[in-house]
């Protein structure tokens, strides 16, 4: 890459049934994501969720995890999204990275062997070390929970 970003090298395997399709790709040279494809043929009905054979296995070196993203144009589209956004793959996972989708949408919706289904982005992770004191310092903020910052539309 030229714009200085460094890579980080990821070992995976093919398997049988991931045998002809591409490998997880870039699509442009500012995309943070790569888009994996479905190495099966499926319809994920209104509602239903499947989890989406790849056919890769994937050694994540230690220190990162891949997150699994939804591709936004099958969430705007076709309501196509990942139910638990994102979707993290340790790097001690050995098994077939598979996709789950959820349906969101209306209609049934066909996923063909080589669809992009997916985005996965490398990302570093660091390890918390719980400090547990019997006092937390004041902010503005405090204990305010969900929508306590403000940023509420009128409609009207």
């Amino acid at each position: 890459m030229s714009d200085g970003s460094s890579t980080v090298a990821v070992r995976l395997k093919r398997l049988p049934h991931g045998e002809g399709l591409a490998l997880p790709d870039y699509a442009t040279d500012g995309a943070a994501g790569m888009d994996v494809l479905s190495a099966e043929d499926v319809t994920i009905s209104p509602g239903a969720r499947h989890a989406v054979a790849t056919g890769l296995t994937l050694a994540i070196p230690d220190g990162y995890e891949i997150q699994v993203r939804p591709r936004s144009g099958l969430a705007l589209k076709h309501g196509i999204s990942v139910p638990n956004a994102p979707g993290t793959i340790d790097s001690d996972y050995r098994g077939e990275l598979k996709i789950i989708l959820i349906n969101h949408g209306g209609e049934p919706f066909a996923i063909a062997r080589g669809d992009r289904v997916a985005q996965l982005v490398l990302a570093p992770v660091v390890r918390a070390a719980w400090d547990e004191v019997a006092s937390l310092d004041e902010t503005d903020r405090g204990a305010g929970g969900f929508g306590s910052t403000g940023g509420h539309a009128r409609l009207g």
